[in-house]
């Protein structure tokens, strides 16, 4: 008898146990789910806003509450693509056209201040100013015209089509422009480096970083005379 009450009474208290760690664990989890959601914002511990929760990249980023108007955030988002894609484009042409050995991407559009011959790979190009002026004013504005044409935001920033010869829309969608996202703000910053690089020392991009290597603790930003105020 006394062996079954201690079971019965073992058995009552594992029950009570049971159901009053539940809601401790419920608990546990949502502190644990909410710690792991606010591990990856800019300003660690800070509260993610609710109209930047689906946005791929957003780490919360808002201080000022620019984007709490829809349409504000839709044409942020929009600008933010857009500029991105521009210096990828620009940081690659800016290195390969070093690295391919035709000069520095400073002095590059130099020729339409000065006077002479754009080239392309060494190429002569047989236009004049105006008519490359006037091409890229018309290519641009028609895309431009039937980009802004599109009432879907989703489909101005991702068009989509056939036109993927890399097969990067192949995987997972939300992964490519997250990485798309990280890979345009890192260009972006990257252009805002190499102009102010080339206001400090005059150096091209790997000029500069071949001399940085070549003595990294004389050769870096805190010692070409503009970066540090002393």
């Amino acid at each position: 008898m006394q062996s079954a009450l201690m079971q019965t009474a073992f058995a009552g208290q594992t029950v009570v146990v049971r159901s009053a760690s539940r809601p401790a664990q419920a608990r546990c989890s949502s502190i644990v789910r909410a710690a792991a959601t606010k591990a990856g914002n800019w300003l660690p511990g800070s509260e993610t806003p609710t109209y930047l929760d689906d946005l791929p990249a957003s780490y919360g980023f808002d201080p000022l509450g620019l984007g709490k108007e829809p349409s504000a955030l839709a044409r942020f988002t929009e600008a933010e693509l857009m500029n991105g894609r521009w210096a990828m484009l620009g940081i690659a042409g800016a290195i390969g056209q070093e690295a391919l050995g035709f000069g520095d991407w400073w002095d590059a559009p130099l020729w339409a201040v000065n006077g002479g011959v754009p080239t392309y790979f060494g190429v002569e190009v047989p236009f004049s100013l105006e008519t490359l002026l006037a091409v890229e004013f018309v290519a641009m504005a028609g895309v431009e015209t039937l980009r802004g044409s599109q009432e879907d935001r989703e489909k101005r920033k991702y068009p989509g089509g056939a036109f993927d010869p890399a097969g990067l829309a192949k995987g997972d969608a939300t992964s490519a422009k997250l990485k798309e996202l990280k890979n345009g703000r890192l260009a972006m910053v990257a252009f805002v480096g190499i102009v102010s690089q080339h206001a400090a020392n005059g150096l091209s991009p790997l000029q500069a970083l071949n001399v940085h290597i070549a003595n990294p603790t004389v050769n870096n930003f805190a010692s070409n005379g503009v970066s540090l105020p002393f």
